[in-house]
Order: structure tokens, then C-alpha cells, then sequence
């Protein structure tokens, strides 16, 4: 049996990921911490578990670095962490050979959604990506939409095709009404009631226009992912970053 701790268990997300992991074959649940639990103290007496955590961008990294330092495998699904956090924390898992992992998206629908953007972005002449979220959403852009658009600017690259740029508009009349830009994606976040998790990728060429959507109705659509990534955390040979990496990278590329 793997022994896994959900940290942030208090959490929605944290709740469903108590119940994924009780119901799941070949998983123990070892615990359940939150805000009131001191992390770096807990874990002392789990090294070697799988910690799933669904807590804040504002701890998300600090909690990273804890688990790893108590010799723990992190199933980090918390989102906001900055490119030379996950170089620091891969850096730290390289060297220790440690299993760690962090998805911006637990789930398949999502995955299959910037697997499909990468992909069409090599053959339209524009994008832009929409995403949706509940108002308690922390962060913005999301991590799947900051994912997805660094999916796209890496096929391109990877394609020898030059960055999605072309004509816009001249006068912006508010400021930031064009939204943010990755790789030459315009980045558009929505906060609403009533929305969970939606994600929208446009591309436009000639006479046409390509849209990829993923729409989220209920938060059970991630544990299939956060499950998976428990069972094969420990076998990881340093930090991958993805739920893609664990489903069609059999070689579980490390971030480095």
C-alpha cells in the first residue's frame, strides 16, 4: 500500500482528494492536514509518503520545498508557482534522484485540450486563450491557460515557426483590456460565480477559425489524474511537471 497525506484537506479540492484516495485500490490514507497543522512537523513522522496539495499559491512553494526536505514524494496540484521556483525545485529533486511531481490540471479532458492546442498551433496563424474560473480562484492566468499557451510557443519552436505575432489593436482604452501575453498568446482570465473551471483555446487563420474547449462540471473529474500520479510519484527520478508526462511519456521526461 502507498501511504498518502492530502494536505489542505479542509479544502474542496482537498475533500474530494481524501475521498479519491480512500476509495482507490493500492492507496492508504496516511493523514489529512490544513491550515492548522505545522507541515514541517507532521511529516517527520511520514517520510517517505505521497503528499497530495491542494492548498494556495501563497504557501504552495514553501510547502514543496517542506515535503521534499522530510524526504516525502509531492503530488503538488496547487497552482501559481513561479519558473525559477520549479528550476530551484527541480535542481533539488535531480540531485537527490526524488520523485516529485506538480500538475497545473488534473484533469484528462485538460490534458487532451493542450495536447490538442500544441499541436493545431503549428498550423494556425493566430491564438488566444480564454479561461474561467470560480471568484475564489487565487491566481491568474491559471496554470492550465500559463501551460497551455507555453505548450503552444514550444511546438511553434519546435516546428521552426517564428512566435504567434500579427496586426492588433492600435488603442487600447482601457489597459488591459488585450489581456496578458505568453509566446504571443493573448491570455484572457474571467472570474464569475457560478463557473468552476473553463478553458477556451481560439485559433484563427484564413476563412477560419479552430476552437478547443474543456469545460469542468464537477471537481471529481481530477482525481483520476491526482490518483495516477500518487501510484507512480515514487518512481520518478526527479520533478516532472504535467499529468501528460505520466500518460503518453512512458520515459517520465524531469524537468531540468
Amino acid at each position: 500500500m502507498i501511504p498518502v497525506i492530502v494536505n489542505g484537506a479542509q479544502g474542496k479540492m482537498g475533500q474530494e482528494a481524501v475521498k479519491a484516495v480512500q476509495a482507490a485500490s493500492g492507496l492508504e490514507l496516511a493523514g489529512c492536514f490544513d491550515v492548522d497543522n505545522n507541515l514541517e512537523v507532521e511529516l517527520k513522522t511520514h517520510r517517505g509518503c505521497v503528499v497530495v496539495d491542494f492548498t494556495h499559491p501563497s504557501c504552495a512553494f514553501q510547502n514543496a520545498q517542506t515535503i521534499l526536505a522530510a524526504g516525502c514524494h509531492g503530488v503538488i496540484g496547487t497552482t501559481g508557482f513561479q519558473p525559477s521556483q520549479i528550476d530551484e525545485l527541480a535542481q533539488a529533486c535531480k540531485s537527490l534522484q526524488h520523485g516529485f511531481f506538480i500538475a497545473p490540471n488534473f484533469a484528462i479532458g485538460a490534458v487532451l485540450m493542450m495536447r490538442f492546442a500544441a499541436e493545431a498551433a503549428r498550423h494556425m496563424e493566430r491564438a488566444e486563450i480564454i479561461e474561467l474560473h470560480h471568484t475564489g480562484k487565487a491566481d491568474a492566468p491559471s496554470g492550465t491557460a500559463h501551460k497551455t499557451a507555453e505548450m503552444m510557443a514550444e511546438s511553434r519552436a519546435a516546428a521552426g515557426l517564428p512566435s504567434f505575432e500579427g496586426p492588433d489593436a492600435v488603442t487600447n482604452t482601457l489597459p488591459g483590456t488585450r489581456g496578458g501575453c505568453l509566446g504571443g498568446i493573448r491570455i484572457h482570465a474571467v472570474r464569475m460565480p457560478g463557473v468552476l473551471a473553463n478553458q477556451e483555446v481560439l485559433l484563427g487563420a484564413a476563412g477560419q477559425i479552430l476552437s478547443i474547449r474543456h469545460d469542468t462540471l464537477d471537481r471529481s473529474c481530477f482525481m483520476p489524474g491526482v490518483v495516477l500520479a500518487c501510484r507512480k510519484v515514487r518512481s520518478l527520478k526527479g520533478l516532472v511537471v504535467g499529468l501528460d508526462q505520466l500518460l503518453w511519456n512512458e520515459s517520465h521526461s524531469t524537468h531540468e
